[in-house]
């Protein structure tokens, strides 16, 4: 059952696509912040690596490629963690670009700083 939506196995799909394509996309959705472009531009890029990933998965591990649920999956599961990487590294070029309006508030938000 796995295989068949995944297209691999739990193995490969842990290593391949949450471990190295995940570092991947965790360092293109800083590489997004950083240069302060919005949130939306990380979508094209998870979209590049879902297909990476199937190729890297058919290559490799003789993975189904053209299995649309894995895509889905996959992509998925590298958009969740580019996006977290964005909000992550936004909240940080925030509280330390702009130390004396902001502050964090919590590992996701910032808030303004209270004036005494």
């Amino acid at each position: 059952m796995v295989v068949e939506v995944l297209g691999a196995s739990w193995p490969v799909f842990i290593g391949l696509t949450v471990l190295l394509m995940g570092f991947a996309s965790f360092m293109t959705g800083q590489a997004v912040a950083k240069t302060w472009q919005p949130m939306w531009q990380v979508v094209p890029y998870a979209v590049l690596l879902g297909f990476v990933d199937r190729f890297l998965t058919w290559s490799l591990f003789e993975g189904d490629l053209f299995s649309l649920s894995g895509y889905i999956v996959a992509t998925l599961v590298l958009l969740a963690i580019a996006a977290l990487a964005y909000r992550l590294t936004l909240v940080r070029n925030m509280v330390n670009q702009y130390p004396w309006l902001y502050q964090r508030s919590g590992l996701l938000g910032w808030r303004e700083k209270v004036q005494e």
